[in-house]
C-alpha cells in the first residue's frame, strides 16, 4: 500500500515537473497567428495604432506580468518610429479576451500597419526575442 502512495506521489512529481518546462518553454515566446485583420476604432479602442505596428497587450489589473510587459512594451514603442503600444484591460473587456481566445494574461498581438495579427506572444515577452522579432516585422513592412 505504502509503495503504490509513493509511486503514485513521484509520478506526479515527474508529470507536473514536465508540464512546469513545457508551459516555461513556450510562454513568452512569439508564434505566428491567423492574419485576421483587426480594426482598433472598430472595437471602441480610441488609441491611435502605430503607423507600421501595433503591440496591443490584453491584460488584467491584478496581473504581475502585465506591468512589466506593459513598461517593456511601452519603451520599445517609444525607442521605434511608426510603432506603437496599446494596452487593453481585458476585465473590462471580456468581449476581447473571447475573441481573441485569452488564455492568459498578458498576451500581445503583433498587429501589422493594416491591422492584421502578425503574432501572438502568451505571458510575458523574452525581451531579445520580441526586439528581433519587432525589427524583422519592421523590415518585413519597409520592404
Amino acid at each position: 500500500m505504502i509503495a503504490v502512495a509513493l509511486l503514485a506521489v513521484v509520478g506526479l512529481v515527474v508529470l507536473c515537473t514536465a508540464a512546469g518546462y513545457v508551459h516555461r518553454a513556450t510562454s513568452g515566446r512569439i508564434r505566428p497567428d491567423t492574419g485576421e485583420r483587426v480594426d482598433l476604432a472598430e472595437l471602441g479602442i480610441a488609441v491611435p495604432a502605430g503607423d507600421r505596428l501595433t503591440l496591443l497587450q490584453l491584460s488584467t489589473t491584478v496581473c504581475a506580468p502585465c506591468r512589466s510587459t506593459a513598461r517593456l512594451l511601452s519603451d520599445l514603442a517609444a525607442r521605434t518610429p511608426g510603432v506603437a503600444h496599446v494596452e487593453v484591460d481585458v476585465a473590462e473587456r471580456t468581449d476581447l479576451a473571447d475573441r481573441f481566445v485569452v488564455l492568459q494574461t498578458p498576451t500581445t498581438l503583433l498587429l501589422d500597419g493594416r491591422g492584421t495579427i502578425r503574432g501572438r506572444i502568451g505571458g510575458a515577452p523574452q525581451p531579445q526575442q520580441l526586439h528581433r522579432s519587432v525589427h524583422e516585422l519592421l523590415e518585413e513592412t519597409h520592404a
